[in-house]
């Protein structure tokens, strides 16, 4: 996927997740100018006030020509409203609308994974590929979907949501209702919750499983879609390492048996820490291209 900046003028990049938030202004090249991060206040009522306050600090010696977010869903369409699973304090938070409010710039809102998807395809391990799902194993499960070159969006901007595809039918109770949903065996949260410790403190086994019922899902997704490559950012999948993507392949061999989804190999993001921010300013140019 090849997305170039349809502007000149750099644009305000934010990465709303669970455990942090940050901000960067991003060039036309993709070079980042500069970045501030804060702390997720998951519970705070004020967070929307930290979100004003980082990016006033990041882009105050800039012109800028919008605003681009990648945040965790589910939301509706366009980010009109936001109610990332991972801060109770917004539910139906009107994210746009707040922004462009406190800014007076045009703002596209994304979910960060699909974000992530469009910036595997402009500098990642995805670059030259017109099909491929991208995903983030880290405080939360999610993906994105490029098929035919071009992000799967769904009815409400949520396609792609690999970490509600359900991995164990009794499997553990997850933040959407339902049970064994990948996000609910799979994520820094739910391992945390299973074994009491941090994810980098997990056991062998605890990381041959998890890295299992990713390439599983991923399997799922290959055969349904047609897809023969999947890259995996964030700190638990990245973090676990050799042992998660072993694995994970394994697993897919195991259960992608249908002609069309042999092959599918699942391999680790080309982006860096740089990705999701690089996401977001992807959004953002996106958006101002269409």
């Amino acid at each position: 996927m090849n997305m170039l900046s349809p502007v000149a003028t750099p644009v305000v990049a934010l990465d709303v997740g669970g455990t942090k938030i940050e901000a960067g202004v991003i060039a036309p090249s993709g070079d980042i100018l500069a970045r501030q991060r804060c702390e997720t206040r998951p519970h705070a009522p004020d967070l929307f006030g930290d979100v004003v306050a980082l990016v006033r600090e990041v882009s105050h010696d800039f012109d800028v020509a919008a605003i681009g977010v990648g945040c965790g869903g589910p939301m509706r369409l366009h980010g009109e409203r936001v109610s990332p699973l991972n801060i109770p304090t917004w539910r139906d938070f009107p994210l746009r609308h707040e922004l462009h409010g406190a800014f007076g710039v045009p703002v596209f809102v994304d979910n960060d994974a699909k974000a992530l998807a469009l910036a595997e395809g402009v500098c990642g391990a995805a670059r030259g590929l017109s099909d491929y799902l991208s995903m983030v194993v880290s405080t939360g499960v999610g993906g994105g979907i490029v098929l035919d070159g071009r992000l799967l969006d769904g009815r409400d901007g949520n396609a792609g949501h690999i970490g509600h595809v359900n991995v164990l039918p009794d499997g553990h109770p997850c933040e959407c209702g339902s049970r064994g949903c990948l996000e609910a065996e799979t994520s820094g949260t739910a391992i945390r919750r299973m074994t009491g410790d941090a994810p980098k403190m997990a056991s062998e086994e605890i990381r041959r499983r998890t890295g299992t019922l990713v390439g599983r899902a991923v399997a799922s997704v290959a055969a349904l879609l047609d897809l023969d490559r999947c890259f995996v950012a964030g700190s638990v999948a990245l973090g676990f390492g050799d042992i998660f993507f072993a694995s994970a392949n394994e697993a897919a061999a195991d259960y992608a048996r249908i002609e069309h989804a042999r092959g599918l190999r699942v391999e680790p993001s080309g982006l860096g820490a740089d990705g999701p921010l690089v996401g977001a300013a992807a959004v953002a140019w996106r958006g101002l291209s269409s």
